[in-house]
Formats: C-alpha cells, sequence, structure tokens
C-alpha cells in the first residue's frame, strides 16, 4: 500500500526528525548516562529516550494525526493507521554506550520516505519513496549502490530464529564467502545505507518479519529506492511470514551470497 499523501513533505518531515535526533545523540556522547534496562541484556540509555522525544516532538508538530511506533515509547495512535511512522532513536545503543561511534537514527514512515541519520559523519541517508539520496554539508548526492567493496556486514546477535537450517555465522567460515567477501560487523541500520551508498557490498541477518521493524523500516526503505536487491534469507519478500533480510548492491553478489545461505 503506498500512502496516500506519502510525497516530498513528508520526506523533509523524515529527515528534519532524524537530523534534530542525531543532534541529541552526538551532543550526549561521551556523557554519564542512566541505563534503562529492557531485559535480555537489552538496554536504553538517557540519549536514546531524549532522542526519541526530540523526534516525536517535531512529528507530531508537522503530522499530528500521524500514529507512531518508537522503540522506547512504544505505539502511540492507531496500530492499524494508514500512517505510521516507525523510530529507532538510537540504533547501536551497545556501541554508543562503549563510546563506539557506530550508530545511527533511523525515521521512517511506513511505505514511505524515509530517514537514517549518522550523528558522527554528519551524514544523512534519506529517501522520498522513490529515489535515495546521501546529504553531507547540506549537498545532496543520489545513491548508486556497488559491491566494488566487497564487504559484507553480518548482523550475529541472537535470537537465531531461522536456526539451525540459518545462521549467519556460519557464511564466515563457508569456503566460497571467503574466496569472495570480506566480513564487517557494524549497527544495523549504517549497514543497509551503506550498502545502498556503495560502501558495502551486502548485509545479512536473521530475524522475523523486518518490513514493519523500527530497527530496519528506514534502512530498507533507502536500499529499495535505491534499486538494491532486496529480500528475505529464503527470497521471499519482506513482510509478513518473511524470516530475515538480504541486501545486496547488486544482482550477482544477491546471488553469491543466497546460494551459500541454501547450500
Amino acid at each position: 500500500m503506498v500512502n496516500s499523501y506519502a510525497n516530498s513533505d513528508d520526506a523533509r518531515v523524515a529527515v528534519a526528525a532524524a537530523q534534530a535526533g542525531a543532534d541529541t545523540v552526538r551532543t550526549l556522547h561521551g556523557q554519564q548516562l542512566s541505563h534503562i534496562d529492557k531485559g535480555s541484556g537489552d538496554f536504553a540509555t538517557d540519549a536514546d529516550i531524549q532522542a526519541e522525544k526530540t523526534i516525536l516532538d517535531i512529528i507530531r508538530t508537522a503530522r499530528p494525526h500521524d500514529a507512531v511506533l518508537g522503540e522506547e515509547g512504544g505505539q502511540q495512535g492507531a496500530a492499524a493507521s494508514a500512517r505510521q511512522w516507525l523510530v529507532d532513536p538510537l540504533c547501536g545503543t551497545l556501541n554508543y554506550a562503549a563510546r563506539t561511534m557506530l550508530v545511527a537514527v533511523n525515521v521512517a514512515l511506513r511505505d514511505g520516505p524515509a530517514a537514517v541519520a549518522d550523528p558522527f559523519s554528519g551524514e544523512i541517508f534519506f529517501t522520498d519513496g522513490e529515489t535515495a539520496w546521501a546529504r553531507h554539508h547540506d549537498i545532496d548526492i543520489e545513491l548508486v549502490p556497488t559491491p566494488a567493496t566487497q564487504l559484507v556486514d553480518l548482523n550475529l546477535d541472537p535470537p537465531f530464529p531461522s536456526a539451525p537450517e540459518f545462521r549467519a555465522a556460519d557464511l564466515l567460515t563457508h569456503p566460497e564467502f571467503v574466496k569472495s567477501f570480506r566480513p564487517r560487523v557494524v549497527s544495523t541500520t549504517l549497514a543497509l545505507a551503506w550498502v545502498a551508498a556503495g560502501k558495502r557490498a551486502a548485509y545479512v541477518t536473521d530475524g522475523n518479519d523486518l518490513s514493519a521493524s523500527v530497527h530496519f523500516a528506514a534502512g530498507i526503505a533507502v536500499c529499495r529506492a535505491a534499486r538494491c536487491v532486496v529480500t528475505g534469507i529464503n527470497g521471499d519478500p519482506i513482510g509478513p511470514g518473511s524470516r530475515g533480510l538480504v541486501a545486496a548492491a547488486d544482482a550477482e553478489t544477491y546471488e553469491s551470497l543466497t546460494s551459500m545461505i541454501h547450500g
């Protein structure tokens, strides 16, 4: 479904919200922050909470009638709304808490425009739903994916819903992978944005339906708009019932990785 008025105005809202969240994340970096336990070893920090508040303030001002699903604040407004914003104010909290500058801020209108902001490089990767761009120092450059780096980011974090048939870690020892690619592990959303930008050849993760995930929606939108190959690990479209994610810069890289996965 395409949102009835998802357009460049929505893209500006997404970019402004992601930028504001990134400013908050950058400002608070390195400070003594409280940890809010979320169970299973997961936690949020004061930066997550404050960045989400900043993002929601912008969305509510610009789109007061839209629903929002936030990583920290949960669902606000009708979950079945035709217009729902998916917000992850700090993708890479573990990195951030360890003072590692590999994090991202995600804002996506479901099935519409989206933005991914890197608080420390100053880059914003965004899409109006049709094309994808990178903005740096107020200059916009259209994203052109390429597998030239041969770097593949792998999400090695649990849970592993597709095991034992598939584990991302198994690719690390696959002889064809070792021959053709080199692995990297970074922030989920930066990894996807970097595939779209030509900084990575591909990204692979396990997981259940990721299309409505605050962690993945913005990155998936940017990759699709940049014309990357994006499917579940079994080759099915991302959506209800799909598992995991393979995002590749081109068809050759995609076929190479999926043949290893299925093998």
